[in-house]
């Protein structure tokens, strides 16, 4: 099963690197009257960690809901 796994790592990791290697090219992103210019895969890369945060977060918080609703009730 740890093959697994490792494969599955390996392959996400060359998808990235593709992904990487095909989008160098500098774009403008604008929100809320700011705006960056950007390789698109640095952009995407930090969209994705922010995304990864936030989602990480809210497991957290209702996980530890559902933990104390159990223990109250």
């Amino acid at each position: 099963m740890r093959w697994i796994y490792v494969s599955i790592v390996v392959v996400f990791a060359a998808v990235v690197a593709i992904f990487v290697l095909q989008n160098l090219g500098v774009v403008t992103m604008a929100f809320l009257g700011f705006s960056i210019r950007a390789p698109l895969a640095i952009i995407a890369a930090i969209i994705y960690a922010l995304g990864a945060v936030t989602g990480g977060s809210l497991y957290a918080l209702l996980r530890k809901s559902v933990q104390a609703s159990r223990t109250a009730g």
